[in-house]
This record gives structure tokens, sequence and C-alpha cells, in this order.
């Protein structure tokens, strides 16, 4: 069973790679990005819309990264809370049952 799950993993992640080399051999022409002040930028389709894609992560993980540190910056200072009270810690967890079953 494990390996049929491996051989799947491999077989979707060869069917989206070969989709996207599709797309980046069917979209080689040249499309023109207008920006402000008559400002252009010409490149093959499939360029711009990775740099679109790369644009869209950036912005995604610079949205997150405040979050990110609030949450961070509250798990210190539980830690602290913690170890400056003397509190011991969680009980330990019962032991998880074998993989697989």
């Amino acid at each position: 069973m494990k390996h049929l799950m491996w051989l799947l993993k491999w077989i979707l992640k060869a069917a989206i790679f070969f989709a996207l080399f599709a797309f980046a051999l069917n979209n080689q022409q040249d499309a023109t990005v207008h920006f402000f002040f008559g400002t252009e930028w010409r490149a093959p389709l499939v360029l711009v819309v990775l740099a679109a894609f790369a644009a869209g992560l950036v912005a995604g993980v610079l949205a997150m990264v405040p979050r990110w540190w609030k949450h961070r910056s509250a798990a210190s200072r539980a830690q602290m809370t913690v170890a400056s009270a003397g509190i011991p810690g969680t009980p330990p967890q019962p032991p998880l049952p074998p993989h697989g079953l």
C-alpha cells in the first residue's frame, strides 16, 4: 500500500510537470506588459505568467510575516512565563498506536 501511494504521488507530480511544460511550449509568443509613464516590458507570455505568479507569492508571504512574528513572540512569552513560574510542562501524552493500524 505504501508503494502504491508513493507511485501515485510521482504520477501526479509528473502529470503536473508535463502540463506546465506543455503550457510553456504553447505560450512562447511575445506579450507586452504596459506600466506607468509609457514604460513597457516585452517578454514571452510564459515568463509574464511566471513573473505574476512569483509576485503573488512574494505578496502573500509578506502579508503573513506580521502575523507570524506576533504568534512567535506570543509563544516565546508563554515559554518564559512557564519557565519563570516553575510550572512543570504538560503531562506526557499516551503512546500512539503503531503506524498502519
